[in-house]
C-alpha cells in the first residue's frame, strides 16, 4: 500500500511563487477565475451557507485573514490517532481559500465564501512527486489515511470533500470509504492529475489514472488555461468528467501574501466550491445528481459532447444551479440581469412525474373503442348480405 506521504505528494500542484500582489490587488488578478466559472451570478442566489467541505490536503493554516475563524482542524489521519496540531501547509491553505476564502480585507475570496472548511491533514510535505509508475491494487484490510479522511468527513457533517490528492492504483479500503461516504450523501471531488506531459502519456496517447479520481462516483477534475482549453499537463482519460482553470490561479500562502498556481489541484477545489453552492441551495440532491448539475451546465462542451481532456467542459456555476434545480423540481432563482436568458428564464421546468400520460391514454383508448364499433358494424354488415 502507498505510504501517507507518498499518496498525498503524487498530485500535489507546484505553486510558482510569483505574487504580484503589490501591483494588481489580489482580486483584480483572480476576476478572470470567477468569471471562467461565472461565479458571481450564482451569488445572487447561494454564497455556500451552511456547507462544511473536507479538504484532504495538508494542514490549513486558519490564521490567514480570509480563513479567521471558518476553518475546523480535524485530527492527523496519517496516524489515526486524535493528534490536531498539525502544523498548516503550504497546499492544504491555497486550496481551503480557493473554497472558502471570505475576501476579507480585500482579500482573495472563494468559489463559495460563507461556507466551512473541515481540515484533514494527510501531509506536511508540499512537495510533487512524479515519475511513479502505477501501483497495483493493495488488497489489504489496514485502512489508508485517505479511508479514514473519507469516513471521518462523512461522519463528521461534511457534504463535500475536495481532495486535491492522488496515488497511482486502487486500494480496497479507499474503495469501500468512498462507497460509504456517497451512501451518506457526501459529494466527493478530486484532482485527475497532471501526467499530461509524462512519457507516457505522450506515448499512449493517455495518462495514468490518479486515484482518488479513478474511484466511481468521484468528480474527477481537468484543468483548463484562461482560453478554455485543456492545460498541457493536465491529465487525459476517462476519469475526467468536468474541468476548471488551473494555470495562473491566484492563492493565498501559507502565513500572508498571495501567489500564483498551476494544476489540476486548484481546479478540483473551484469545484468544490461550486459543489458547495449547489449543496447549499439543494441540500437534498444525492452525490450523482450534483455531478449530473455540475456536467449539464458546463461551457465549451466538446465538439463530441464529451472528451478525456475536458470531460463535459468547464463548470458553469449559475447554470449548474439551473441544472440542479431541475432535478429537484424547484425554482433556481438564477436569472440573467441583461435579461438576455444566458441561462434560460430562470425557472427550471418540473419534471413530469413517472408513468403513462393520462391525454394519450384517452386517445388511445377512444381510439381503440371507435375501431372496436366499426369492426363489429362490419361484421353485421356481412352477415345480412349473407341472409339476403
Amino acid at each position: 500500500m502507498l505510504t501517507a506521504a507518498r499518496a498525498v505528494a503524487a498530485v500535489l500542484l507546484a505553486l510558482t511563487g510569483q505574487t504580484g500582489a503589490a501591483a494588481v490587488p489580489v482580486r483584480d488578478q483572480q476576476q478572470w477565475v470567477l468569471d471562467a466559472l461565472n461565479v458571481e451570478q450564482a451569488w445572487t442566489v447561494t454564497k455556500g451557507a451552511g456547507v462544511t467541505v473536507a479538504v484532504v490536503d495538508s494542514g490549513v493554516d486558519d490564521g490567514v485573514k480570509e480563513l479567521k475563524g471558518r476553518v475546523t482542524k480535524g485530527p492527523d489521519m496519517t496516524s489515526g490517532t486524535a493528534v490536531h496540531d498539525v502544523p498548516p501547509g503550504r497546499h492544504g491553505t491555497a486550496m481551503a481559500a480557493l473554497i472558502a476564502g471570505s475576501g476579507t480585507g480585500d482579500g482573495l475570496i472563494g468559489i463559495a465564501p460563507e461556507s466551512r472548511i473541515l481540515s484533514l491533514p494527510m501531509a506536511t510535505d508540499d512537495e510533487p512527486v512524479i515519475g511513479i509508475p502505477p501501483a497495483p491494487d493493495a488488497e489489504t484490510a489496514a485502512e489508508s489515511p485517505l479511508a479514514r479522511a473519507l469516513r471521518y468527513a462523512a461522519n463528521h457533517g461534511a457534504q463535500v470533500v475536495s481532495m486535491s490528492i492522488g496515488s497511482y492504483g486502487p486500494v480496497k479500503s479507499e474503495r469501500e470509504a468512498v462507497s460509504y461516504a456517497l451512501g451518506k450523501g457526501v459529494v466527493l471531488v478530486a484532482a485527475a492529475g497532471n501526467d499530461g506531459l509524462t512519457q507516457y502519456a505522450q506515448d499512449k496517447g493517455t495518462s495514468y489514472w490518479s486515484f482518488p479520481a479513478g474511484y466511481p462516483g468521484v468528480i474527477g477534475v481537468a484543468a483548463t488555461d484562461k482560453q478554455g482549453r485543456r492545460a498541457s499537463f493536465s491529465s487525459d482519460n476517462l476519469s475526467v468528467l468536468v474541468s476548471a482553470p488551473g494555470v495562473g490561479v491566484p492563492v493565498v500562502k501559507r502565513g500572508s501574501g498571495y501567489e500564483l498556481s498551476e494544476g489540476t489541484s486548484s481546479a478540483a477545489a473551484l469545484i468544490s466550491g461550486v459543489a458547495a453552492l449547489v449543496k447549499s441551495r439543494h441540500p437534498a440532491l444525492r452525490p450523482d445528481q450534483v455531478a449530473q448539475a455540475l456536467a449539464a451546465g458546463a461551457r465549451g462542451r466538446p465538439a463530441a459532447g464529451y472528451d478525456d481532456q475536458i470531460g463535459f467542459g468547464v463548470v458553469d456555476a449559475a447554470a449548474a444551479l439551473n441544472a440542479a434545480a431541475a432535478l429537484a423540481g424547484r425554482p433556481s432563482g438564477v436569472v440573467d440581469p441583461s435579461g438576455k436568458e444566458h441561462f434560460g428564464s430562470g425557472e427550471a421546468p418540473v419534471p413530469q412525474r413517472p408513468g403513462p400520460d393520462p391525454l394519450r391514454l384517452w386517445l388511445y383508448g377512444g381510439g381503440t373503442l371507435v375501431a372496436l364499433i366499426t369492426f363489429c358494424g362490419a361484421i353485421v354488415v356481412l352477415n345480412q348480405r349473407r341472409e339476403s
